[in-house]
Order: C-alpha cells, then sequence, then structure tokens
C-alpha cells in the first residue's frame, strides 16, 4: 500500500515529476487517501468490467484494476496520458481513452464490454461541472446494474434525499425512480490534493428492474421537473401549469388518490410515477 499511487507521497512525487498541478478547469482534484480508494473500489461490484470517468494521475484506476478483469478509463486531458502509460505500465488489463465521455459511443463500449467480460459497472470520482451530466447519461443504460461515484457532498445528499428532506429536489425524484440510492461513506477534504474546501460522499445507484424505455424516461422526468419547478407551491398548482388545465390536473389527483393540498417536496417517486401513468392514459 505504501507505493499506491492514491498515497500522499506517490502522488506528491508523480506530480513534481511530470510538473503537474490539478487543473482547475477540469475540476481535478486528486484522491490521496488508498484506504478509501481501495474502499471505493471494492464496493463498487467491478470484478467483470468497469467504466471509469476522468482518472487523473490513476489513483482509483489502480485499484479498479487490482479488483476487475478489465478498467476502461476516459480522460479529457491530453497531458495526462502519458502519466497514465506510466503509472499504470504494470497493469495489462487497462484502457486509457482519450475522450470527453459525454461524447463517446457509450452503446458500442457497453456491447463490447458485456461480450467480453460480462457484467459492466462504473466507477469514477465526478468533477463537480459534470457530475448530473455524466450521471443522467449513465441513467440512459438499463445495462449498467451499478454505478458508484464520488461527488460533492451536498450533490450526494441531493440524490439520496427523502420526501420532506429539505435536500429533496427533482434531481432525487430523478435518481431514485430508476435506483435504489445509498450514500456509503463521506470523504473528508483533507483526503484530496489540492483539498476543495467541502467534503465530498460515495452514492452508488443500483438499478431497478423496469421495462420503462428512454422515451418514457425522459417524459417522465419532465413532468418531474414541471412538478417542481416552484417546490413552495402545491403538486396541484403545478400540475396545472405543466397541463396548462386545472381540471383535468385536479381529476389526475383524485385518481391518484393523491390530496390536493400534497406540496412537491412530499411526493415520492412512486406517486409521481402513478400521476405520470395517468396521464399517459
Amino acid at each position: 500500500m505504501s507505493r499506491y499511487i492514491s498515497t500522499p507521497s506517490r502522488t506528491k512525487e508523480i506530480l513534481e515529476t511530470y510538473g503537474l498541478r490539478a487543473r482547475k478547469g477540469y475540476g481535478q482534484n486528486f484522491l490521496v487517501d488508498p484506504i478509501i480508494v481501495e474502499r471505493c473500489a471494492l464496493a463498487s461490484h467491478c470484478e467483470d468490467a468497469v467504466i471509469e470517468i476522468g482518472p487523473g494521475i490513476g489513483g482509483l484506476t489502480e485499484q479498479l484494476a487490482r479488483h476487475s478483469r478489465h478498467v476502461t478509463a476516459y480522460e479529457v486531458d491530453a497531458d495526462l496520458i502519458p502519466v497514465l502509460k506510466d503509472t499504470l505500465a504494470e497493469y495489462d488489463n487497462v484502457e486509457i481513452i482519450l475522450q470527453d465521455f459525454l461524447e463517446c459511443d457509450l452503446d458500442g463500449k457497453i456491447r463490447e464490454l458485456k461480450e467480453k467480460y460480462g457484467q459492466v459497472s462504473v466507477c469514477a470520482n465526478l468533477p463537480y461541472y459534470i457530475t448530473t451530466p455524466v450521471l443522467f447519461r449513465l441513467f440512459e443504460h438499463a445495462e449498467i446494474p451499478y454505478i458508484t461515484v464520488m461527488v460533492q457532498k451536498e450533490v450526494g445528499d441531493r440524490f439520496a434525499a427523502r420526501p420532506k428532506d429539505s435536500e429533496y429536489s427533482a434531481l432525487s425524484v430523478e435518481a431514485q425512480y430508476l435506483y435504489d440510492v445509498k450514500k456509503l461513506f463521506t470523504v473528508p477534504g483533507r483526503s484530496f490534493n489540492p483539498s476543495p474546501n467541502v467534503d465530498s460522499v460515495i452514492v452508488q445507484f443500483s438499478r431497478k428492474e423496469t421495462d420503462r424505455s428512454p422515451e418514457e424516461i425522459r417524459a417522465f422526468y419532465e413532468m418531474v421537473r414541471a412538478c417542481f419547478r416552484q417546490r413552495r407551491k402545491t403538486l396541484l398548482n403545478n400540475l396545472k401549469e405543466y397541463l396548462q388545465d386545472r381540471e383535468k390536473a385536479e381529476a389526475v389527483l383524485n385518481a391518484c388518490g393523491i390530496p390536493l393540498s400534497l406540496r412537491a417536496q412530499e411526493a415520492d417517486a412512486e406517486m409521481l410515477q402513478k400521476v405520470f401513468e395517468e396521464i399517459s392514459r
């Protein structure tokens, strides 16, 4: 463990060797706590194939390589490619791809990995500025049963929040519609180089059984966002604006057995799914 990439001394050595600094534009913060990094990898169901987004200098990648058959890591910073080829030289099961993950052929890569290795999971330390777009891209792929990500604590709290929690929002419903969401453990700011002013959290999304098409999922998300447009308003008032018809909104809620006085932050994913199904009829 003393020579793992994620130890403070080894990270410092790598950064000095290559004259590197964390780039704010890419949201880079390098993990320097090997115990947390290994815990994250072990919890990620990475035994077969795993996709990582933003490997940095390879701290988490190394642990994923130790515990999985194959790692595919997408890195957008060209300066880090030679670093990764060096730091991960002893692992022949790592594929580094220089590409923006949001622009990759994810369908094709998942098919390829499933054919060769079986189950495909995702494990990543996500930069704050791309957390939501990356996760929503992954949410479209039912073939990925587990997504384990490190995100800023406030973002993790929102994904895992329950009705009536102050953090509960459309984001909470959208995640919980398709996944069981669980916060695994907190990662203090001092576990990074450079140290951010906020803590992070490891969140795991475990896919629920669903036969919803991507089109249905997107339509449901559109309705949910409309229902949370003004969280302090009643669900009825938000739904009335979405449907542009108060009588229809009342009829939908009555058919679902939902009180007309209920507020959006009191409605869980299952309740809103009933509303969506009633509207779809």
